[in-house]
């Protein structure tokens, strides 16, 4: 869902070019272990709306790098308020397409990939936008690592059963799937994380679907 326009949110990215990175040029590498001031394993959540998931696991997971990748630069300047009230030095904010992930992340960089309610394209002919769409997956097998992880969450079942038969066509291994996660076991559910979407979606009733996938190792 597009946000409504924040002016200060949009020249708060401009102003902390330490942590906002606002539509790099594709062509030059990001030298994440200097904008981190380490080499922690990364995590990327694509499509971070105004950041409460990702913001919440980089509270509680110091020991690992988190970059939020927002294509719409008010919700990247909402995150980065959140980011810089909070103090989060292991959190940068990425506003890019994710189309591009492997011009801005080197291949086995990453650790695992969130894709949290990501737009479903329900339309047959936006098939290719959807970011479980085959051509995503290519890029996404390149930047994680051998036992990286896919993270998938959405209310939408039509998306759900999408992902999971592409994945499948792709070769993955699923090591969890749930078509309602706030009903699986108590550990499960206490180590879920939510987004704001989740918590709207869930207290209405609404069945959340997720997966955990893997790429099978190649010949």
């Amino acid at each position: 869902m597009r946000l409504k326009n924040k002016p200060w949110a949009n020249d708060l990215v401009d102003q902390h070019p330490e942590s906002a990175l606002d539509r790099p040029d594709p062509s030059e590498k990001i030298d994440w272990a200097a904008r981190f001031g380490n080499d922690h394993p990364i995590e990327i959540e694509i499509g971070s709306g105004k950041g409460q998931f990702i913001t919440t696991l980089a509270k509680h997971h110091p020991e690992t790098n988190f970059v939020a990748m927002e294509i719409q630069k008010t919700a990247a300047g909402i995150i980065l308020k959140k980011k810089l009230d909070e103090g989060l030095d292991n959190l940068q904010i990425l506003c890019a397409d994710a189309a591009n992930l492997v011009a801005y992340f080197g291949e086995n960089s990453t650790s695992k990939i969130y894709l949290n309610f990501s737009d479903p394209w329900p339309k047959t002919r936006h098939e290719k936008r959807r970011l479980t769409y085959k051509s995503f997956l290519a890029e996404y097998q390149k930047v994680l690592t051998a036992d990286g992880m896919i993270e998938f969450k959405t209310d939408n079942s039509g998306l759900y059963a999408y992902s999971v038969q592409s994945m499948n066509n792709y070769g993955m291994h699923f090591d969890f799937v749930s078509v309602d996660l706030h009903h699986e076991k108590e550990e499960i559910v206490e180590a879920n994380v939510e987004t704001e979407y989740e918590h709207k979606f869930a207290s209405k009733g609404q069945p959340i679907y997720c997966l955990h996938a893997q790429f099978l190792p190649k010949n």
